[in-house]
């Protein structure tokens, strides 16, 4: 047994104790060859404390989970306008459906174009409109906004995040809503601004327009019937590429935020959390230079990390406790949508969350056809929609986030475990349910045993790759 005394005093005891007779376990599994299969109860034997277990879900926990979720991207809407109303709803309800579906509690959706986008576009493209007179979500309305509504009848409690990829392209110092010359684009190489420069014009009435540009938005959403709880101000700030986005130095995000975007959204949208995001950089010195000004950091509510970020989370969450820290985007894979891409999934999952981030967002929940961007990027996605049979499979990564998703609710505490077997994850619920999630890699069965604290244990059978999820009630 490894002893309690590695329990750090700043973990929280979370849980009561589980009499064998009492609790009723569940077993969910998928392998390649069945998803979802209800394996029925799994018989709890009494804790015995001279016979070693392979892992010990002890009864401390750690950060507080926010939620699962995905990205509303405008091409995965177009996909699902191809789909009949009766396959449409299904695809909705297998997302979005609190019995049957992921059980999503909060999504992300973009401002303005991002790369799977239909084009490039944004709210305002009239030069020098710094009153934003010409301001509109005209184009939203054809695919985005139908997507976040019909997923709001089936969720009303879904929270909806929201983060851009490009400001319109006169605020920006090259004049286009991309950082990196492509043929695609049709940017001038000699106006590229590689990562480490500012593509935003810093002049303050092009900072102050960018500012009523995002609280306009979320007011223009809030009219459509969708509210906006969070905005992150840029999608990877350190990303040179040829679709929609946009270079910062820490300097420019902080004078931005600090000195514009936090008192425009005091004063329009209280109510708005904003967040230091998304950020894919592991220089967690940028991090410290941002959070340690004091004009800043009076308005960051959080921390969303993607990508490279995923090198700094824990220690993140070591030295600014206070912050909540959320995963922003999966990693994309290349559009293969197979098993073993579930697999990198699931060990970035793990990482993230062990690491103190407390809600995993998928990027593309839907993609038609062979899944390949307006830029010509290929990516999976948990759904993907043939339009011209006009059916829709759901890939491995659905059903993996689905193991994760559908019972670890928002406010959910992870539970610290002991042992030598890396791959399993506990959760407790706020009406003490426990979920644990675990992988077995391997090509054979894989037998082993998990103790509940000093209370019972549960002796596991394993299929070979499967990912199965363990709900514990009394």
């Amino acid at each position: 047994m490894i002893a309690m005394k590695k329990i750090t005093a700043a973990m929280t005891l979370v849980t009561a104790a589980f009499a064998a007779e009492a609790a009723d376990v569940r077993l969910i599994s998928s392998t390649p060859a069945g998803q979802w299969v209800d394996c029925g109860s799994i018989e709890l034997a009494e804790y015995d404390n001279t016979v070693s277990h392979d892992v010990m879900v002890t009864r401390y926990g750690a950060q507080t989970m926010l939620g699962f979720g995905g990205c509303f991207n405008e091409l995965g809407g177009k996909a699902l306008k191809s789909l009949g109303k009766e396959e449409r709803q299904r695809v909705m309800e297998m997302l979005f459906d609190s019995e049957d579906g992921l059980n999503f509690s909060v999504c992300r959706t973009p401002v303005g174009a991002n790369d799977f986008a239909t084009e490039w576009y944004s709210y305002d493209e009239t030069p020098g409109d710094f009153e934003l007179r010409k301001f509109s979500i005209k184009h939203d309305k054809k695919y985005l906004i139908p997507y976040i509504k019909e997923a709001l009848a089936i969720n009303p409690s879904l929270r909806i995040w929201a983060s851009p990829w490009s400001a319109p392209q006169w605020l920006k110092t090259n004049g286009h809503y991309s950082n990196r010359a492509d043929a695609i684009n049709g940017l001038d190489p000699s106006k590229e601004v590689p990562t480490g420069n500012d593509q935003m014009i810093l002049e303050p009435e092009y900072l102050t327009t960018y500012s009523k540009y995002l609280s306009r938005y979320v007011t223009e959403y809030k009219k459509e019937g969708i509210d906006i709880f969070m905005l992150q101000f840029q999608n990877e700030p350190y990303t040179f590429n040829i679709w929609p986005n946009c270079s910062w130095t820490p300097a420019g995000m902080t004078k931005f935020v600090g000195s514009y975007l936090g008192p425009e959204f005091e004063a329009t949208h209280p109510d708005v959390e904003l967040w230091l995001g998304t950020l894919n950089t592991d220089r967690f010195d940028h991090v410290e230079t941002m959070l340690s000004d004091e004009a800043m950091s009076r308005y960051i509510k959080g921390v969303g990390v993607q990508w490279e970020g995923k090198d700094i989370v824990k220690k993140i969450s070591e030295t600014y406790p206070h912050l909540p820290i959320i995963q922003t985007e999966n990693e994309c894979g290349d559009g293969s949508n197979d098993w073993g891409a579930a697999e990198h999934t699931y060990w970035l999952m793990k990482k993230y969350i062990e690491d103190g981030a407390g809600m995993y967002m998928y990027f593309n929940m839907v993609l038609g056809d062979d899944c390949r961007s307006s830029w010509g990027w290929k990516q999976n996605a948990m759904v993907v929609v043939d339009t011209k049979s006009k059916k829709a499979t759901f890939t491995p990564e659905y059903w993996l986030m689905k193991h994760f998703s559908r019972y670890v609710q928002p406010g959910a505490r992870r539970l610290i475990t002991l042992g030598n077997n890396y791959n399993l994850s506990a959760f407790e619920n706020e009406d003490g349910s426990r979920v644990i999630v675990v992988f077995n890699p391997d090509e054979t069965v894989r037998n082993m045993s998990v103790s509940l604290g000093c209370d019972c244990v549960m002796n596991l059978s394993l299929q070979p790759k499967s990912f199965n999820t363990l709900l514990i009630t009394e």
